[in-house]
This record gives C-alpha cells, sequence and structure tokens, in this order.
C-alpha cells in the first residue's frame, strides 16, 4: 500500500546523503572552507576590536560576542544562499516525479543546519580553551533564537529561489544583498552604537532581533535593545508562508523551466 508519508521521508533522506556527500566530500577543501570563513570573520573583527581596546560589548566579552554574532549570520546566511541555488543544482531530481521543489529546498537548508552546528560546535570549543565561557544561561531561548534564525533563512531562499527561476539574474541581487545586510544586523558592531532616530530604523531589521536573542540566550546579563522574538517569528512565518505558496503555485514552471 503507497504511503505518501514514507515515501517522503524516502525521498528526503535520499537528497540528503547527496547534498551532505557532495558539500562535505566534493573537494578536499570543502570542510576547510566551511571552518575557515567564519573562522576569518571573528579572527578580523577580533583583532579590529582589539586594536580599538574594546573589551566588552553590553556586559560579556567581545570575543564571544563576536563568535555568536558571527555564527548566527552564517547559520541564517548560508541557509538563505543554499536554499536560493536548491532548484538550479538539483534540476537532474525533477525527472523523478516523487521529487518535489520543495524537497529539494528544505533538505538543503537542513544540510547547511547540520554543517553549521558541527562548525559551531568546533568554535565554540576553541573559545572554551581559551577560557571564555561558552555555556548559554537560558538554552531553550538561543536555540529558539537559532531556529527563528534558520527559519527565516529558509524562507528567505524559498521566495528568492522563486524570483531567480523567474528573472535568472536577480540571483546575483540577492547574494549582493548579505552584505549590506552583514554591516546593518549587529553583527560586527552593536546596533545601540547606531544615534538615533537611524538605530530605531535598524530595529526593523529581522536579523537584528534573532542575533541579539542568541547573545541573550547565552547571557542573560547582556544589554541589548527591546528584541522580540514575536517581531523574528513574524517575518519567519511571513517568509515561509510566501515561499510555499509560490513554489506551489509555481511548481510545475519551476521543474520544467
Amino acid at each position: 500500500m503507497h504511503n505518501p508519508l514514507l515515501t517522503t521521508l524516502t525521498v528526503w533522506r535520499a537528497l540528503f546523503l547527496r547534498e551532505a556527500l557532495d558539500r562535505f566530500f566534493g573537494s578536499r577543501a570543502a570542510w576547510g572552507w566551511l571552518l575557515v570563513e567564519p573562522a576569518m570573520h571573528i579572527g578580523f573583527m577580533g583583532g579590529v576590536w582589539g586594536m580599538l581596546r574594546r573589551n566588552s560589548m553590553g556586559g560579556i566579552d567581545v570575543t564571544i560576542w563576536i563568535i555568536l554574532g558571527m555564527l548566527s549570520f552564517f547559520l541564517f546566511r548560508r541557509t538563505a544562499v543554499q536554499t536560493l541555488h536548491a532548484l538550479d543544482c538539483n534540476k537532474a531530481f525533477f525527472a523523478f516525479r516523487q521529487v518535489r521543489p520543495f524537497d529539494v529546498a528544505l533538505v538543503r537548508a537542513g544540510v547547511e543546519a547540520f554543517s553549521m552546528f558541527f562548525i559551531s560546535v568546533f568554535i565554540l570549543g576553541a573559545a572554551a580553551m581559551i577560557g571564555l565561557d561558552i555555556l548559554p544561561d537560558d538554552p531553550l531561548k538561543a536555540l529558539l533564537a537559532l531556529a527563528g534564525l534558520w527559519l527565516f533563512g529558509l524562507g528567505y531562499g524559498l521566495v528568492t529561489s522563486v524570483c531567480m527561476r523567474l528573472v535568472p539574474d536577480s540571483g546575483h541581487i540577492f547574494q549582493i544583498l548579505m552584505m549590506p545586510l552583514y554591516l546593518i544586523s549587529g553583527v560586527i558592531m552593536p546596533v545601540s552604537f547606531i544615534p538615533l532616530p537611524y538605530r530605531n530604523w535598524l530595529l526593523w531589521n529581522p536579523l537584528v532581533h534573532g542575533v541579539e536573542l542568541v547573545r541573550l540566550g547565552f547571557f542573560s546579563n547582556y544589554h541589548t535593545l527591546d528584541v522580540s522574538f514575536s517581531y523574528l517569528y513574524a517575518w519567519v512565518l511571513g517568509s515561509i508562508t510566501l515561499g510555499m505558496v509560490l513554489y506551489r503555485g509555481l511548481e510545475t514552471r519551476l521543474v520544467m523551466q
């Protein structure tokens, strides 16, 4: 007897294994670059704030402040970018009627969450070895914030992947947008340093809320702005809903194009 759920889980498992093998073992440097890229950003910004003789941010050590911000943003960015290219990188699988466009997008995002988990464990472990406090005061809050950033990356990738499928050149624009988002999301500089009224404008950015909530989950005494899970997850719900509607409504075109 045909079981749709079992079929879907089997498809996800096969796609996950294929994507993981290609992502992590496609080249000798694959794993290395996944780790080196965030480490380079952390090292560079640590050096910048060190030269400025800044030892803490919002009441916590500046190094762990940078690490948490970088890992949070990279979780969003890598998930969004990998989902953005999910359709183009898996065209061959659409020959199998069991494989739907949403399957490849979700699995690609899942592989990214898997890789970022191990990268985060490695970097936080290295931070613990040099004496930094890495144990979260509120693990549930930290996990909910990280989950929100991952889900928002998935939603962003779903919407933009459809746009790129319809207008191919738009993919470059969506990737370029990651740089200004990196600069205005409280990753490398506290949003509280921005003067009013511009600071309030930046709080419209859901990534600010996600990144700051991760830090707040690790350090309950962290001094931050008025950030909200409700606001972050409203963007998550909106982006994923829009993405799924687009995938559902344009499924035939996404597969055939």
